[in-house]
């Protein structure tokens, strides 16, 4: 990478903030809507240690609410999104083409000393706070239901009971409040890894009325 890749986040977060992001190891479970696109927003944010775990493999209709493009449809998500940080930012993230369970999820989840959940599905939801809780990991879980996103660290997060129907994709604005979720996430991400005192801040995000609030339990 170019010494001036970072020169605007450097005069707002100081000439160290890099050796302070070096430190921490991020595994992002999910390389879809809310993976591919936090995935891209930390790299350009400086983030290099990055694992990024899904089975998938990018399909045309990705393409409205992912970082993918028309050339990647066929390809494993995470070597297309492994790809894609390095040709954007010259950053090498760890990508793992295996589906999260019970059975792999300490192997998976290893080494990490924060962990984005970003699954759109409960059961793998479930075997990854199982797990941190276990480990007393940190993690942050991003979640989406039409124009409904939250963003809430594991000690305030409750695994829904049941699966919600549908694509939360096929919702027409799904690519806005994805975006926002991202964002919200991207600076809880930052904050953890970058200030003496983390923010720890859970929030719930709507596009009806344009809201981001602290999240209440």
């Amino acid at each position: 990478m170019s010494a001036d890749t970072f020169a605007h986040e450097k005069k707002y977060r100081g000439d160290n903030f890099i050796e302070k992001l070096s430190k921490h190891f991020l595994t992002i479970c999910g390389a879809g809507a809310l993976g591919s696109n936090l995935i891209d927003n930390l790299s350009r944010s400086g983030v290099s240690q990055i694992r990024v775990i899904d089975f998938d493999r990018v399909e045309k209709s990705n393409l409205s609410t992912q970082i993918y493009a028309d050339a990647d449809v066929g390809a494993l998500k995470v070597d297309a999104l492994k790809n894609k940080v390095f040709r954007n930012i010259g950053a090498e993230i760890e990508a793992v083409n295996k589906k999260l369970e019970a059975s792999n999820v300490k192997q998976l989840l290893k080494k990490s000393t924060l962990v984005l959940d970003c699954f759109d599905n409960n059961a793998a939801r479930q075997c990854i706070q199982d797990e941190v809780r276990g480990k007393k990991t940190p993690c942050l879980h991003v979640g989406l239901y039409e124009d409904y996103a939250e963003v809430v660290w594991d000690e305030k997060y409750r695994v829904p009971k049941d699966q919600a129907q549908g694509d939360v994709c096929d919702y027409p604005l799904a690519r806005n409040i994805a975006m926002l979720a991202c964002i919200v996430a991207t600076e809880e991400i930052l904050s953890f890894c970058l200030d003496a005192k983390p923010r720890f801040g859970s929030w719930s995000i709507t596009l009806k009325d344009l809201a981001i609030r602290p999240l209440v339990v």
